[in-house]
């Protein structure tokens, strides 16, 4: 179960004026709404879906409360943000048969931020990996994996800059994980600090600072797609999409795709027939698939091994498996040395 039923949005909200008026007229409906029945994602604070009584519609709405405090960086709610960014894809006609990116419908800041967008109807990535490893549903996973190559060459290549990629950033970025896992987590400092050591080797390569910045997702995650028939990709979760370098994406995904494989089978090397497909399918959208699957695979290590330490930052992470995934993002990190 992913949501909780709350009951009934009470007709007195502003919330119900501004669905019935501001919302509805978007979704080209024959009637007017009756009403809106509310539910709650167990695993999202304040995201909600609203579902017209009649089952005309069903909507999801995103709030950021006034008072709330911003993360490090932030100039403005990060429903905003997503609001814009939505916008913006939807401009570079990344929205097709195939490949559908959550429509944004409203953002009204006097309803604590609230932004309003089309709800996707599909499969969680996260559960396809998980069939794929508890009942052998590898053949799907290998042709969902495919369809998300494909979607991600087409965000990346039609959002590609002039300008390199700065990798000041992610390795700052690492810093801040290695200090979480110190602070939050107990790391001891010497394990820190090998993993500072670590993350210098890699700011001296050359090719790490090569590419052309792209729009990426910014936290592309199992949870943050969905599958739906054939090759159908569905995107959401979009307020931290950001110029960077595309194997950032990448290794994010292939990050998550270690760390189901591997908590679920105790086997860290299980899940690399599917990282090695999902990034050679990713390869066949340039003109030369061997050179630039040369070219990220030789980058990916830095970007897989930082993202086994964001999992390890987690608390549902017990000690025992927390230490494998800074033990598996170490050997990663070791790449070339």
């Amino acid at each position: 179960m992913t949501r909780q039923y709350l009951g009934h949005l009470s007709p007195e909200d502003p919330l119900d004026s501004y669905l019935r008026y501001n919302i509805a007229p978007q979704l080209a409906l024959q009637e007017a709404p009756a009403g809106f029945r509310v539910y709650q994602f167990i695993y999202s604070r304040d995201v909600y879906l609203y579902e017209e009584t009649n089952n005309a519609f069903r909507v999801v709405g995103k709030f950021f409360p006034p008072g709330r405090r911003l993360a490090t960086g932030l100039v403005r709610p990060p429903t905003e943000t997503e609001f814009h960014n939505l916008i913006y894809l939807h401009s570079q006609g990344l929205n097709g048969s195939c490949f559908k990116i959550a429509r944004p419908l409203g953002y009204n800041p006097a309803l604590n931020n609230l932004l309003i967008l089309e709800y996707l109807d599909g499969e969680l990535l996260g559960d396809v990996i998980g069939h794929a490893i508890r009942h052998n549903r590898r053949d799907r996973l290998f042709r969902k994996l495919s369809a998300l190559a494909e979607f991600l060459a087409g965000l990346h290549n039609r959002t590609a800059g002039d300008w390199r990629v700065d990798f000041k950033d992610p390795y700052d970025y690492t810093g801040r994980l290695i200090e979480s896992l110190v602070q939050k987590r107990g790391m001891v400092r010497g394990e820190a600090d090998e993993l500072y050591q670590l993350r210098e080797n890699w700011q001296h390569r050359q090719y790490m600072w090569e590419d052309r910045r792209v729009i990426v997702h910014g936290d592309a995650t199992p949870s943050n797609f969905k599958v739906g028939s054939g090759r159908q990709v569905m995107v959401f979760d979009l307020e931290r999409m950001m110029w960077a370098d595309r194997v950032f994406e990448l290794g994010r995904l292939s990050g998550e795709l270690k760390h189901f494989f591997m908590q679920i089978t105790g086997n860290r090397w299980a899940a690399e027939p599917f990282i090695g497909h999902f990034l050679w399918e990713y390869c066949g959208f340039f003109p030369d698939r061997q050179d630039a699957f040369k070219s990220i695979t030789r980058r990916l290590p830095f970007y897989l091994g930082i993202t086994l330490l964001r999992i390890a930052r987690n608390t549902w992470i017990d000690w025992n498996y927390r230490q494998q995934l800074i033990d598996e993002a170490k050997q990663n990190l070791r790449s070339d040395l």
